[in-house]
């Protein structure tokens, strides 16, 4: 894939399997080598609720995840689009959300 061109969560899954946020959260935090105490003093959560949520067994809401993408520096609509994807799976609902 050519690195200009924009890679999305389709070309994510296609390759890796269905992204969660729990997963998209913790290859951000090994990625910029930071432990999770540190991580989650950054985003100002605590360790637990970080490692709640790189698990899988909470879901951010709408709100925590846009601040969460805010504190790292990127675009809130991938992170809100993960976290509603995952309530959605939650829910046993066959839907796909994607951003344009």
């Amino acid at each position: 894939m050519n690195t200009k061109e924009k890679y999305t969560t389709k070309d994510l899954e296609i390759e890796f399997g269905l992204l969660t946020f729990g997963a998209a959260l913790e290859a951000h935090r090994k990625c910029e080598e930071v432990s999770q105490k540190d991580f989650a003093k950054m985003l100002e959560i605590t360790p637990q609720s970080l490692c709640d949520l790189e698990k899988g067994r909470r879901i951010p809401s709408p709100q925590r995840a846009a601040k969460i993408a805010r504190k790292i520096g990127h675009p809130e609509n991938f992170w809100l689009q993960l976290a509603f994807q995952d309530m959605l799976k939650q829910e046993n609902l066959e839907f796909s959300v994607s951003v344009a």
